[in-house]
């Protein structure tokens, strides 16, 4: 270890390995099954448990629990991990657990992510890189959650619901079934209320992209047609942009069906 710098009242159990310039404030905790990146800063009081790999430059603010058991009443110890990627930050009680068997055994962050006070990651969740999950917003067990997704403070995310690209979750939500890319979500359960217009303008979409965007948005939730329908209608626009193919593999793909 290169200029890391671990308090002296840190805990960290033999077998876990930190890289270089990484700090660690005192009375945190890290747990044996536990590699922990080049130049993350974890601050006092935090808990990290395993197997959870963390990769470079994770920012952990106090009282976070991360890689911990889950609330899964089925879990039964097994072995399960918690994989999270770079630059990511988790504000202060932010909680993150590991997979379950059920699933892939896998609960996994990308990178870039800002989880803000009281947020929680239930196990088997999968989530995308540049996403920011407001103070007290909670995923359920096995959400995906896409790219570039804002999800509002105090929101909640029913489980197995997936979260399309670019997407924004207004605050206070509930979302109980699909959210797809480039949709906004707002109720008490969600109901579309537009494109993430100002979103996708800020991330360099180009004008033309928006607007085909916008006509199959229309297609999907202004005409009256099923689900089935405006997929066809879509279908039968000239188009090579993949960020239409994008809209529409979503909702073909949707378990739970999407929110109309």
């Amino acid at each position: 270890m290169v200029d890391t710098l671990i308090h002296p009242q840190a805990i960290i159990e033999d077998g876990a390995i930190i890289g270089d310039n990484v700090k660690i404030g005192p009375w945190t905790y890290v747990a044996a099954n536990v590699i922990i990146g080049d130049d993350c800063e974890i601050s006092s009081h935090v808990v990290i448990n395993g197997p959870t790999k963390i990769g470079k430059g994770n920012r952990i603010f106090q009282f976070a629990s991360i890689g911990e058991d889950c609330q899964d009443l089925k879990y039964a110890g097994e072995l399960t991990e918690l994989v999270i990627g770079d630059n990511n930050t988790f504000r202060e009680n932010c909680t993150v657990h590991r997979g379950t068997i059920q699933d892939h055994s896998l609960t996994k962050i990308g990178n870039n992510n800002l989880f803000m006070a009281y947020t929680h990651v239930a196990h088997d969740c999968m989530i995308g890189s540049n996403c920011i999950l407001a103070n007290g917003a909670s995923i359920a067990g096995h959400v995906h959650v896409g790219d570039h997704v804002i999800i509002g403070g105090m929101a909640g995310v029913h489980q197995f619901c997936h979260i399309g690209d670019h997407s924004f979750v207004a605050a206070n939500s509930l979302i109980l079934k699909d959210v797809p890319p480039y949709v906004m979500a707002s109720g008490q359960p969600a109901k579309p209320f537009g494109l993430n217009s100002e979103g996708l303008k800020r991330r360099g979409f180009d004008k033309n992209v928006i607007l085909q965007i916008k006509r199959a948005y229309k297609l999907v939730y202004r005409q009256g047609l099923t689900v089935d329908g405006a997929i066809a209608k879509i279908s039968e626009m000239k188009h090579n942009m993949t960020e239409l193919d994008t809209f529409t593999d979503f909702i073909r793909h949707s378990s739970r069906g999407i929110i109309r």
